[in-house]
């Protein structure tokens, strides 16, 4: 029996996202593209390490669909060092489309210039291809866009809704011709790059491009398929974990972190031990960027910067991209330092953001009455409640008062009778 076909998969590198970042000085290249660009060097680590006999990327290279040549340059590099390990197959995502189909997407480059060991999955094809453990059969479809699968004369005055839904039924289609294709003797991966019914979201959303697609899930379980390697969704997940009869239909996720959307999702790619009908896989979590909130509930104290300091110390902020959120009042936002606050976060990667959210609280109505009609004590208790003060507190605070108040007025009387 011969041995499993190791296999990576992972995709949406978004080559070119720049937030929260800086200009690295010894490469004139963001500092948030070089973890972009460090997490597929994870991959290509990894692949070498182990000893991959293919390689699947899932789609979306870049952030852009016009990415820069640095950007193109950088991605081409360590795709070549992946080829010179396995075959690579590069799935088109919708980051890599042109807007109009007759141009070339960003990945057309290597198809053209014939780069050796890689495949562009650019059109709806079986491609086979040959490791040094046997052949894969590897299907490919690449995001699907209404101008590739729909006929003009189809869409034409039809509503969004309803070219979503013809889309849906296309894309089915063309997964169940594909299968067809197959030789169920062969290993088959299905790779591809939209949305599938019942996924869970990432922060994708606030990078993606034009309308989504979603396919139904169970246009890709048909077992003819080992493993079904997608992407487009940034969040980790096997949609088939509770399907034993179906092939893992898998989410490698995002390498690298987008946003504070995706703080606590783990980031990486997948490692499969592709077999004929006994396909087993893991998730390779990698060190992505971390992104930490810190809290700080500064309203009801004498020191509220020490309160948002206590609340740095509590995270673990080295080479994390941070932000600070900061609740408090009109009193005590004028005492929160920021300087020292900025000091406590000096081995943060970033500051995203320092963010006061100051509570307003409105004023205590009377009730009708007006404020010379009330006694002092009465004006204080009103008060105390504006503020929400504790009762417990509030207790002491009028005691404290009635006691000032009472030697006040003893002492207006020993005044008086003198």
């Amino acid at each position: 029996m011969s041995d499993p076909i190791r296999m990576v998969h992972f995709g949406d590198t978004h080559i070119g996202v720049e937030n929260y970042g800086a200009i690295d000085p010894g490469t004139g290249i963001s500092s948030r593209v070089l973890d972009f660009l460090r997490r597929v060097d994870d991959v290509v680590a990894f692949a070498e390490e182990n000893d991959a006999d293919l390689a699947i990327f899932a789609g979306d290279a870049f952030k852009s669909r016009h990415p820069s040549p640095t950007h193109q340059r950088e991605f081409a590099r360590r795709v070549k060092r992946l080829a010179e390990i396995c075959p690579v197959v590069l799935l088109v995502g919708n980051h890599d489309l042109p807007a109009m189909t007759q141009k070339a997407s960003s990945v057309e480059i290597f198809r053209t210039l014939e780069v050796p060991n890689v495949v562009v999955g650019r059109t709806d094809s079986v491609h086979w291809v040959e490791t040094k453990r046997g052949p894969v059969q590897v299907a490919t479809v690449p995001y699907p866009m209404r101008q590739r699968l729909l006929a003009r004369e189809d869409a034409a005055g039809a509503t969004i809704a309803q070219i979503d839904n013809m889309l849906e039924g296309v894309v089915g289609t063309v997964i169940a011709n594909l299968a067809q294709e197959v030789d169920p003797s062969v290993p088959a991966v299905l790779t591809g790059h939209f949305s599938v019914s019942g996924a869970q979201y990432g922060s994708e959303r606030s990078v993606m491009l034009g309308r989504d697609v979603t396919v139904l899930k169970s246009a890709l379980m048909d077992t003819i398929w080992d493993y079904v390697a997608l992407g487009h969704i940034h969040f980790h997940q096997n949609l088939t974990a509770n399907d034993r009869d179906a092939p893992p239909v898998v989410y490698s996720g995002s390498l690298e972190r987008v946003d504070f959307g995706e703080e606590g999702d783990p980031k990486g790619f997948c490692w499969v031990e592709l077999e004929r009908g006994n396909t087993g896989w893991q998730f390779v979590e990698v060190a992505a960027r971390p992104f930490v909130t810190v809290r700080a509930d500064a309203r009801n104290t004498d020191d509220p910067t020490q309160v948002v300091l206590n609340a740095i110390g509590r995270h673990d902020v080295s080479g994390a991209v941070v932000r600070v959120l900061v609740d408090t009042t009109p009193e005590n936002d004028a005492l929160v330092r920021r300087r020292d606050i900025e000091t406590a976060l000096a081995e943060a990667a970033h500051i995203a953001a320092i963010q006061h959210e100051v509570e307003f609280v409105a004023r205590t109505r009377l009730d009708g009455a007006s404020p010379e009609s009330l006694t002092p004590m009465e004006l204080l208790e009103r008060y105390l409640l504006g503020k929400e003060t504790s009762p417990e507190r509030a207790e002491v605070l009028m005691a404290h008062a009635d006691a000032l108040f009472r030697a006040e007025d003893e002492s207006l009387a020993d005044f008086g009778a003198g």
